[in-house]
């Protein structure tokens, strides 16, 4: 009895993944190679949804989750993976990415993380996974990413969607550019569009996403001559594309070359930081933290409506919407100006 519920089981597998075995540089062995890797997505936002979703239709056997936020309706035009009812609970992105993959695809593990990547976790995440896919909204933590990736040898694919354009640039440790060869220095404060200024198309989250995806899986399979070793950039709205020349490498990168890993020594990052297209700001306490959810819920009821759930707690107070999570970050809505958020958290949260 057994053996019979076992070989319908494999024959089952078989036809999910039948299509994509039957591609010549996958087969069979492809397809067992993607059962067995473990994919870490940092940021489950427009690319970490999407590629998520990819990812576990093709059947990549663990697929761990790290993000900070919560669904919000703006998120549902280019986050694929959620929908109304995520939005309307407020479910943190990283639990409603693992409960959709789990109606999607049973057989792949999920192991979601309601946190923010920091110098004091990130190498842990890294450390536990075959590949890392960019899902990020922001360069201070795609420069953590990279030192971190390249300080453990572990390969990862960076990508960035704006309106209708989008890039995308795998990074394998030893033999191509690294992110800082690339982008020396981050942009100075206002320099680049954001999804506030610019907007963005879904079209364009969906084509970096793609392309991530596929980078992943020939990292997976074990097929690196098909890489992709230099920046691919496009327009989808004007059809402009462009494939820079692999030979991006600089020996005198801190980074890779000077192996200087500046990011990932900086034991505190921002406090505050603004979040793409939200009008909001979050603020981090800056150490470890675990808060008692249910007792910030007591104290925060004199303050006006709070609401809860096993993840954070929201509360309404002078027109401004406090989400508070349980690793003490809090993400403060109704204002860009850092040092309003800075007021507000030490007032509500006070740690």
């Amino acid at each position: 009895m057994k053996r019979r519920e076992q070989a319908t089981s494999e024959a089952a597998e078989r036809d999910r993944y039948s299509r994509q075995s039957r591609f010549w540089a996958i087969g069979p062995a492809g397809q067992e190679r993607l059962r067995a890797g473990r994919v870490l997505v940092i940021g489950c936002g427009a690319l970490g949804s999407v590629a998520v979703n990819l990812l576990a239709r093709a059947g990549v056997g663990q697929i761990t989750v790290v993000d900070r936020d919560f669904v919000e309706l703006s998120n549902l035009q280019r986050q694929l993976l959620f929908d109304e009812a995520d939005a309307a609970a407020g479910t943190p992105k990283a639990i409603a990415a693992a409960r959709a993959v789990a109606r999607i695809n049973s057989e792949v593990e999920v192991r979601p993380f309601v946190a923010d990547v920091t110098p004091i976790n990130v190498e842990q995440f890294v450390a536990r996974a075959d590949v890392v896919l960019d899902g990020t909204d922001n360069f201070e933590t795609r420069y953590l990413v990279n030192d971190a990736c390249v300080k453990l040898g572990i390969p990862w694919v960076y990508g960035g969607a704006i309106g209708s354009t989008g890039m995308s640039m795998t990074i394998v440790p030893g033999e191509t550019a690294c992110f800082r060869c690339l982008f020396p220095t981050p942009p100075p404060v206002g320099a680049m569009e954001t999804c506030d200024t610019a907007g963005v198309l879904a079209a364009s989250v969906v084509t970096v996403a793609a392309i991530e995806c596929a980078e992943v899986m020939k990292l997976l399979v074990g097929d690196r001559t098909s890489l992709s070793r230099g920046l691919t950039a496009f327009d989808v709205w004007t059809n402009d594309h462009l494939q820079a020349d692999g030979k991006l490498r600089d020996p005198d990168c801190p980074c890779c070359g000077q192996r200087r890993f500046e990011y990932l020594d900086a034991l505190v990052t921002s406090r505050t930081a603004s979040l793409c297209g939200r009008d909001a700001v979050q603020v981090s306490p800056g150490q470890p933290l675990k808060l008692d959810l249910a007792d910030l819920v007591r104290k925060l009821e004199a303050t006006g409506p709070v609401t809860s759930n096993d993840y954070l707690v929201r509360c309404l107070v002078d027109r401004h919407e406090i989400t508070i999570f349980a690793d003490g970050r809090a993400i403060i809505k109704g204002t860009t100006d850092l040092a309003v958020a800075r007021s507000l958290y030490a007032r509500y949260v006070g740690t």
